[in-house]
């Protein structure tokens, strides 16, 4: 038996807004940010758990963090595990805390930290990278990980069980893949930050293409001249007619007029997609930007969206709206794995491929088991997941990509475990003689205006 004992909460910030690293139209220089969360026990294991930000408010996040992590203090891993459906609501039921969700904002980023550094821990004691706990299990054991709760309307536990059997034939030879690296496709947003020169631009687009990318993602949503500018850079590095795919992303800076005509001059260069045209919460928006692109002068363009939607309720609704064509779920913004297992059910239900958000420091190495649980184990088919090139060196168990697919983690836990230096170096406020952010090159950044 593994008795939780205590925690740890950690606010940890890498300076990328000094080279324009995560730039787009809404977020002009984030610094990305863990508010790390560790789960100590009575055993040699420890959970590690964290929550992407991009900066200020990561201290919010942290202590959040610290007000809901009690709740597991003092409880028997055993006992929290044996039904992982019946946990997650007892997470979300403090009254208080409650109050100043539900379920949405900080207090539900503190969750996403809190219950993947239980899933890192269960995983690390059943010696299984967490990906493989959710293939090894039933369809019944599958769906008692959910909280049902508000999706019913969508998707009853019954369905649920029904859909996982339904791809059960093929399994077996799905795990193989997974185990020889061949299930999860990767696509690249390294080369696209708005903030990027176009010399860069095309520098990093030609050395993806020779990495054997198939799937480039840029940022829009500067300047209408500009972005045409460069979404010809990237045509002429990548192609029409070499089965390179081309996406969009505006991270959420037009209304919803904006972005259908915003679109209709950007469709002549044929994305697959655009993503966050709009408010993440806005469900009829988004359903009128999708019928408004679905015929344009050059061809179809869908509508992706999903790293800032709140919970399961918004997914729910986006699916029966029929706004989507994509659904990018964010590892951290829900309330962890459990609420992600319920939204790819979702997905599952709707017809609709599962692209997890992985723009951030540890996104990578979370979505890459998120992906491999969709196709192993809920839809079956292969999709594809963003793979940013930053910061993995930081983890002790970093996400990597090799011949086009994301490497499958083979190691116990949620591979989000950082190194402990790397955690001191960029601690904020860090300590003198420790941290990055104490020395002068960080008064850049902290005397700087805001952004």
């Amino acid at each position: 038996m593994v008795k939780i004992t205590g925690f740890t909460t950690r606010d940890v910030r890498f300076p990328t807004s000094l080279d324009k690293t995560g730039s787009d139209a809404m977020n002009a220089a984030g610094d990305y940010s863990a508010a790390y969360c560790i789960i100590n026990t009575d055993s040699p294991h420890a959970g590690h758990g964290m929550t992407f930000t991009i900066g200020r408010g990561n201290e919010i996040v942290c202590s959040a963090i610290s007000l809901l992590t009690p709740l597991v203090v003092g409880k028997e891993l055993d006992d929290l595990t044996a039904d992982w459906g019946k946990t997650w609501r007892y997470l979300v039921s403090d009254s208080q805390l409650r109050w100043i969700g539900p379920e949405k904002g900080v207090i539900h980023l503190a969750l996403g930290a809190v219950v993947n550094a239980l899933w890192d821990l269960w995983a690390k004691t059943l010696g299984k990278p967490v990906w493989r706990i959710v293939a090894d299990m039933s369809p019944e054991e599958f769906v008692r990980c959910i909280d049902f709760r508000y999706i019913t309307d969508a998707i009853t536990p019954d369905e649920a069980i029904a859909l996982l059997k339904d791809v059960q034939g093929g399994k077996a030879d799905r795990i193989r893949e997974a185990e020889s690296s061949q299930a999860v496709p990767a696509y690249t947003t390294s080369a696209g930050w708005l903030g990027y020169s176009e010399d860069k631009l095309k520098s990093l687009l030609d050395e993806s293409v020779a990495l054997g990318y198939k799937h480039f993602k840029l940022k829009v949503g500067g300047n209408i001249a500009e972005d045409k500018r460069r979404l010809a850079i990237a045509r002429q590095a990548i192609g029409y007619d070499k089965g390179n795919i081309l996406m969009v992303d505006a991270n959420q800076v037009w209304s919803v007029p904006e972005a259908i005509s915003w679109m209709q001059e950007l469709a002549e260069f044929k994305p697959w997609f655009i993503e966050e045209p709009t408010s993440p919460d806005d469900i009829l928006g988004h359903a009128a930007i999708k019928k408004a692109l679905a015929n344009t002068a050059h061809g179809t363009v869908g509508v992706a969206t999903g790293e800032m939607c709140q919970n399961r309720v918004i997914f729910k609704q986006l699916l029966q709206a029929g706004a989507l064509t994509v659904l990018q779920p964010d590892a951290c913004r829900v309330g962890g794995v459990n609420e992600v297992l319920a939204i790819l059910l979702l997905a599952r239900k709707f017809g609709v491929p599962i692209v997890p958000h992985s723009g951030g420091v540890g996104l990578p190495e979370y979505t890459q088991h998120l992906s491999t649980i969709d196709y192993v184990v809920v839809s079956g088919k292969k999709s594809v997941l963003e793979y940013v090139d930053h910061l993995h060196e930081h983890f002790v168990h970093p996400s990597s990509v090799k011949d086009g697919y994301y490497v499958t983690p083979m190691e116990p836990g949620y591979s989000v475990e950082m190194k402990a230096e790397s955690m001191d170096e960029f601690a904020f406020p860090g300590e003198e003689g420790k941290s990055w952010w104490r020395t002068q090159e960080a008064r850049t950044i902290l005397d700087g205006a805001r952004v």
